[in-house]
């Protein structure tokens, strides 16, 4: 099965708890990341996270599991922002 068809029917779920820990599956890239914003691309679009203190506690990309901790402010599906290839290809010249 090819990657792309895969992605599609990976479920998609975001939950937050106490606005301190936020899980989020369905999830194919982490395009940047800070202490003040995350940005994801999921199997629904790309989403911003923002807030204060963030950390990536978890991330399984294989599993399409991401755990973000910190002081969450906003979650927002953005459909304009385009993804832009794996972080972690553009972070090691692959």
């Amino acid at each position: 099965m090819a990657s792309e068809d895969r992605n599609r029917e990976m479920p998609h779920n975001i939950i937050l708890e106490g606005r301190e820990k936020l899980s989020v599956s369905g999830v194919v890239d982490v395009q940047s990341f800070d202490e003040e914003q995350v940005l994801l691309e999921t199997v629904r679009g790309m989403v911003v996270v923002r807030g204060q203190g963030l950390h990536v506690e978890r991330l399984q990309l294989e599993a399409g599991e991401l755990i973000v901790e910190g002081e969450i402010g906003l979650i927002e599906y953005d459909d304009s922002v385009q993804p832009r290839g794996s972080w972690f290809k553009r972070l090691f010249g692959g």
